[in-house]
């Protein structure tokens, strides 16, 4: 039996900078929250200030997302450097050693991924380029290196960012590793249903947003263990929208339900009284193969394969007020695939075609990109990506 590890890790205090010079100082700080030490915080500060003036003097359209990080044992920081131009035909050469363009601090994106404990960066000429870079206390990395482990990458990450004008998001995800029985053990066969077609939805391909990650190993789990995912969209924006996400992912986490159906109800009445939300659940089981997904709602979902597309089915209703009927879907879950995720704040414009190689990297770069080429500023936008670990 093969095993798997299902690595996880929790984000929070999520900023999004387009005025690029209060970047620095607010990675600084953060870091120092975080308990990173004087040292580390500057070599933080250091790369944010390298991605920023690139950003500012090259860039067109250029964010940077900036938040606090936390696994099962420490807390870091990670920032995601997001532009729509002009991107990089090398990105190797890009990051040599004194290749840095003139005006920028001349550290070099070579030296950005040295001084992060995880970096991914993709680059589509044209289109634009995201890169990811997540920091992490001295000790905590030096235990990963003097263990010969590299530090895991998370199975499953997102990015949300707030409509234009609001400070606060009405869309949310969240993930965890059941332990518990496979699916088909925690409920009846006849409540699963095998999406029809394999891929007649046609979902344009489909990838999404969020900070580089790296997250401490999870033990190795038994023969049953899954991942589930939720991905919410609290109705309308602003402070009430986000008060129904967050209620949604403390009902998610505090769930014992296994079958993404049952933890759906747990949700709805969980939900009561806010305004609600459209909201979905998948269930990933890498060893046995398949995912099991049920949406409710204006939740996209797409199955990525390298010669693939699948579309999830979502179903008319608003969680925490009506739901006429919920069905489990049942996917067979094809090697090297990526379960994709997001809300309308994203349209389907996108094509995996403009998007090269984007299924080799990270979620949260896969996760950026997607919100950089279909995400829209006139409403909140959240996307989550699940991978690596089939």
């Amino acid at each position: 039996m093969v095993q798997v590890n299902l690595s996880l890790l929790e984000g929070a205090e999520v900023t999004w900078f387009r005025e690029l010079s209060a970047a620095r100082g607010a990675a600084a700080a953060l870091a120092r929250r975080m308990g990173l030490d004087e040292q580390r915080a500057g070599q933080v500060a250091l790369a944010v200030s390298e991605a920023a003036t690139n950003l500012d003097k090259h860039a067109v359209d250029g964010t940077l997302l900036l938040r606090a990080v936390r696994d099962a044992e420490q807390a870091g920081v990670e920032f995601l450097a997001v532009d729509s131009g002009p991107g990089m035909s090398d990105v190797p050469d890009a990051m040599l050693d004194g290749s840095s363009s003139t005006g920028t601090l001349g550290i070099g994106l070579g030296a950005v991924a040295r001084l992060a404990d995880v970096f991914d960066i993709h680059s589509i000429p044209g289109r634009g380029t995201v890169l990811a870079a997540r920091f992490w206390p001295r000790n905590h990395a030096e235990r990963a290196a003097g263990g010969h482990t590299r530090p895991e990458e998370p199975v499953a990450d997102g990015v949300t960012r707030p409509i234009s004008g609001e400070q606060q998001c009405g869309d949310a995800w969240a993930a965890k590793v059941d332990h518990g029985p496979t699916a088909a053990e925690a409920a009846p066969e006849r409540q699963v249903r095998t999406v029809p077609g394999g891929g007649a939805v046609d979902w344009a391909s489909l990838t999404a947003t969020r900070p580089v990650s790296t997250a401490w190993p999870a033990p190795r789990p038994g023969e049953g263990s899954a991942v589930l995912v939720m991905l919410c969209d609290g109705l309308g924006h602003g402070p009430l929208a986000a008060l129904a996400a967050e209620a949604a992912v403390r009902a998610f986490r505090d769930s014992r339900s296994s079958m993404p159906e049952q933890v759906v109800q747990d949700i709805h009445r969980a939900l009561r009284g806010t305004r609600g939300a459209a909201l979905a659940v998948a269930r990933i089981e890498p060893q046995a193969g398949r995912l099991l997904f049920c949406g409710i709602g204006n939740i996209a979902a797409t199955l990525l394969g390298h010669d693939s597309r699948v579309g999830l089915m979502s179903h008319p209703g608003i969680v925490g007020h009506q739901m006429r009927s919920m069905r489990t879907f049942e996917q067979p879950l094809p090697p090297g695939s990526a379960l994709v995720m997001h809300t309308d704040g994203l349209t389907e414009r996108w094509s995996r075609d403009t998007l090269p190689g984007l299924l080799l990297h990270s979620p949260v770069v896969m996760a950026a990109q997607l919100l950089r080429e279909a995400g829209i500023r006139h409403d909140d936008a959240g996307v989550v990506v699940a991978k690596g670990a089939w």
